[in-house]
């Protein structure tokens, strides 16, 4: 009678263990929930950039100015979705070999191996190749509202080009790719670092190195189009929440939490904002409200995934006031020419998001966890570091590249172009026919 009992034992404990080998050696599944979401991120973050983005900065600028930004917002998409197809992609998630931790590798270049059967874990890698690819897009696009109104087209194209190519990929691969950062447990959901810290920085050293336009800061340079810019904003709300609920990779109560603390941070970034402009001015605007919008975006990304929504609602009224004042601090004290604000609402905004993630992370906080599994200082520390890099990469090669697109082709447009107006100038256009008689 032991005996049997014992071979009956014996008997579920091998079947248990071949089971759960099986289970193991099991491929992983196309998960068709996951995909639809990832496809349907896709289109909401290359929504945020056209015609989100295009039409926020075209408000934004002079009149005679509005379709350059235009132009430069559609062909950086057409021009760097090239790129990420070409090699960009491989470089920021192929496989490398002693420079692993750095550089991605040259193994997926013209996207080879990539077919409508290869999986990123349990979603078609050709998703996952075109929800990168709308993040390579955007990123440099934020970055030419640094230095907006006053850059050759010829000049814009080969930096964002080479920007993406020596700074945009190599980042990537460094947060996403199973770089270095990543290593550490560098903890970055959705970009704080590798688009808005990446932008911020890029913007502030472009706008230093082609100079301000002429006549800032004393002649008034006010946004041609509210509605135009209020309605670009509302598209980047929208958006955004592709950009961070996407970022999970999957149809899940992770992705529902981004979404809902992306909302909470938009949401107290512009009360914040809109509060700050009505106590120091008296009224409270659009371009307020809507760019204080935008910080509490681009300050809660890199948390998103893991904070609870009592973080995220301080993270963005935090963003609100802290973004307000460096706007004051560039424009006004330094007379920096960032013309549509990209470092101080981007750059700030992703450093202070990307430092508060190693707070609000803990689970004591109702975040989800640090990823270092150790202290919180510890883990604060980790995204310290991880910002300076991003400073540090970021700064010097974009500086390093426009030095040479100046030698080379020219940066800055001369001072007729500047003063016609660079639709006129670049593209033989104008954005609106206000010659009446003509009906």
């Amino acid at each position: 009678m032991q005996k049997n009992l014992w071979s009956l034992g014996l008997g579920i404990a091998l079947t248990s263990i071949l089971s759960a080998h099986d289970a193991l050696a099991e491929p992983v599944t196309l998960n068709q929930a996951n995909t639809s979401w990832i496809l349907t991120s896709t289109a909401l973050v290359l929504f945020m950039t056209l015609p989100g983005l295009a039409l926020f900065y075209g408000g934004l600028v002079r009149i005679r100015n509005v379709l350059s930004i235009l132009m430069q917002c559609f062909s950086i998409a057409c021009l760097v979705s090239t790129i990420w197809f070409l090699f960009a992609y491989s470089l920021a998630f192929g496989n490398g070999d002693s420079l692993q931790a750095f550089w991605g590798g040259w193994d997926k270049v013209f996207l080879i191996g990539v077919s409508p059967t290869s999986l990123t874990g349990d979603i078609p890698e050709t998703v996952f190749v075109m929800f990168q690819m709308t993040f390579a897009i955007i990123t440099p696009a934020l970055v030419i509202g640094g230095f907006a109104e006053r850059a050759r087209f010829s000049a814009v194209l080969w930096f964002s080009s080479l920007w993406v190519i020596f700074i945009y990929a190599p980042l990537c691969h460094w947060v996403w790719g199973g770089g270095w950062l990543a290593q550490l447990g560098f903890m970055d959901f959705a970009g704080g670092s590798v688009v808005h810290i990446n932008a911020g920085i890029a913007a502030l050293i472009a706008a230093l190195v082609i100079g301000n336009r002429r006549g800032f800061p004393k002649t008034p340079m006010m946004p041609h189009n509210m509605t135009m810019v209020f309605t670009g904003a509302s598209m980047l709300w929208v958006g955004w929440f592709g950009f961070n609920g996407g970022s999970a990779l999957a149809a899940n109560g992770n992705a529902g939490m981004a979404i809902l603390v992306t909302h909470l941070g938009a949401a107290t970034g512009s009360l914040a904002w809109m509060t700050m402009e009505w106590v120091r001015h008296g009224k409270a605007s659009i371009l307020g409200i809507v760019t204080g919008m935008v910080a509490g975006l681009g300050t809660i990304t890199p948390a998103s995934g893991f904070v609870g929504p009592a973080g995220a609602a301080f993270i963005g009224l935090l963003a609100g006031w802290v973004c307000y004042w460096f706007t004051q601090l560039i424009r006004q004290r330094l007379k920096i020419d960032d013309s549509l604000d990209v470092s101080p609402v981007h750059g700030v905004g992703g450093i202070l998001g990307t430092i508060l993630t190693g707070v609000f992370a803990a689970p004591m906080l109702g975040g989800t966890g640090l990823a270092s599994g150790g202290s919180m200082l510890h883990q604060v520390g980790v995204q310290a570091l991880g910002v300076i890099a991003t400073l540090a990469w970021s700064g010097t090669l974009t500086f390093i590249i426009l030095k040479i697109v100046d030698a080379t082709v020219g940066l800055r447009a001369d001072r007729d172009q500047e003063t016609e107006g660079l639709d006129l100038a670049f593209h033989d256009e104008k954005g609106y026919n206000l010659d009446t008689g003509s009906f």
